[in-house]
């Protein structure tokens, strides 16, 4: 070792200091690097190009419910009832899974309000196994649908999804019907129920509880929709427009009642929630 380096270990500031790995984020869209805390306080949307990164389901909900919201039971499923193994067990993937959340499952739903308004709101986690549909989410989807009616007050489903989960076959398919079953007895007891399309809602969660709200809001640049561009290209043979299954573009030909910036999204489930309510009703 050269006198040079002893004398700078000797220094205080000498040796490399040790520096967190999760100061920064980039951007996945315009790929700038941007501080953490700084990225977290703008709702985790870049405020270079207004990307909408995708949140976890209690980020969520404290971003769009009053304090002191309670978090649903959750609701007790078979597990891996068809004993599903591909490269890996399922058994396998549901534990890895439920090592990088707080939760057991890919759908969250609390009771609250928000700002003030009664309602149950429920998120849909795509960080956990793509946000899948199965068993788990079927029955969580269906619980909160229930103490909305229990409860008299709107339901809210923030949907983020790759669609049915595989490893259940059809048991996960089932749950399009019962949920759309749910949305139906809401229609019948005059309760609103409102979707909230992110980033993304694909596959079988589209084509039920995601696609029969009564109002639907979409984030900016969500892609929606049901089976991939690559796979409709290949099918009908022809070139799908740009931004074919995004939100604005759904929006623009009239499949989502309107895109709102996630900073605005509480006020305007708050506004239509008085409008929509029973009490607002009466």
């Amino acid at each position: 070792m050269s006198w040079l380096s002893r004398v700078r270990n000797a220094l205080p500031w000498g040796s490399k200091r040790e520096t967190p790995d999760n100061l920064w984020v980039k951007c996945p869209r315009c790929q700038e690097m941007l501080f953490a805390k700084e990225y977290e306080a703008n709702f985790s949307v870049c405020p270079r190009c207004d990307h909408h990164g995708r949140i976890g389901a209690d980020t969520r909900l404290a971003q769009l419910m009053d304090e002191g919201f309670v978090l649903l039971p959750d609701v007790e499923v078979a597990e891996d009832p068809l004993r599903f193994k591909d490269s890996k067990r399922y058994t396998d993937r549901l534990k890895a899974a439920r090592a990088n959340s707080p939760h057991r499952d890919a759908f969250t739903a609390a009771f609250g309000a928000i700002e003030g308004k009664k309602a149950v709101v429920g998120v849909q986690d795509f960080t956990f196994m793509g946000g899948s549909m199965g068993m788990a989410v079927g029955n969580a989807f269906c619980a909160a649908a229930q103490r909305a009616l229990d409860e008299n007050c709107a339901y809210i489903a923030v949907t983020a999804a790759g669609g049915a989960r595989m490893q259940e076959g059809i048991l996960s398919l089932m749950q399009m019907p019962r949920a759309t079953v749910m949305t139906r007895r809401l229609k019948e007891a005059g309760l609103p129920y409102i979707v909230v399309l992110a980033d993304p809602t694909t596959g079988g969660v589209t084509a039920s509880y995601a696609m029969l709200g009564d109002v639907h809001i979409a984030e900016p640049g969500a892609l929606i929709g049901f089976a991939g561009q690559r796979v409709i290209q290949e099918t009908i043979r022809e070139q799908l427009p740009e931004g074919f299954q995004r939100a604005e573009y759904l929006h623009k030909h009239g499949m989502v009642d309107m895109v709102v910036p996630r900073k605005e999204l509480r006020t305007t489930l708050s506004g239509l929630l008085s409008y929509l309510s029973p009490a607002a009703a009466a």
